[in-house]
C-alpha cells in the first residue's frame, strides 16, 4: 500500500510541474517547487519502501518553501525580469550620425555609436538631414530607425 501512496506523490508532483509549465508560470514558480518537494519525498519513500517517511520528506521540503525559500524565489524572479532592452530599443535617445541623406519619404542611412541603421524621418519632421549632420534617434520601426 506504501507504494501507492509514494507514486501518487510523485505522479501529484509530476502534474503540477506540468501545469506551471504548461501555462507560463502562472503562479510564479510555486507549483514547480511544490512539485518537486512531492516528487523527491514519493521518491524517497518509494526508495526507503517507508510511506510515512516520504510523506514526511515531502511535507518539510514545502513547508521550507513556503517559509523561508519562496521569498527569496520571488526576489529572484522579480530582479531577473528587469527590463531588457533590445539591441534596436537600446538606441532610441542616442544621437546617430546622418551617412546618406533622409528625406521625407526616402530612406537614408545613420551610425549610431558604432554600428549603420537604415533610417527614415520621424514622423512630423519634415526637414531633409544630409550627410555628416547629427540627428537624434526618436523610435524604431522594425529595423529602422525613426530620427529627427
Amino acid at each position: 500500500m506504501h507504494t501507492f501512496w509514494n507514486w501518487l506523490l510523485i505522479l501529484g508532483g509530476a502534474a503540477l510541474i506540468l501545469v506551471e509549465v504548461a501555462l507560463g508560470g502562472f503562479a510564479g514558480f510555486d507549483l514547480v517547487l511544490i512539485g518537486s518537494a512531492f516528487v523527491l519525498g514519493g521518491a524517497a519513500g518509494l526508495l526507503l519502501q517507508n510511506l510515512y517517511l516520504g510523506m514526511a520528506i515531502s511535507g518539510a521540503l514545502c513547508a521550507a518553501y513556503i517559509l523561508a525559500g519562496r521569498r527569496y524565489v520571488r526576489r529572484a524572479l522579480e530582479s531577473g525580469a528587469r527590463e531588457v532592452r533590445s539591441n534596436a530599443d537600446a538606441v532610441v535617445g542616442e544621437k546617430a550620425l546622418v551617412l546618406a541623406r533622409l528625406a521625407p519619404h526616402k530612406a537614408g542611412r545613420v551610425r549610431v555609436k558604432d554600428e549603420e541603421w537604415r533610417a527614415v524621418l520621424a514622423p512630423g519632421a519634415t526637414t531633409p538631414l544630409e550627410e555628416g549632420t547629427e540627428a537624434m534617434v526618436a523610435g524604431v520601426d522594425g529595423v529602422t530607425l525613426l530620427v529627427r
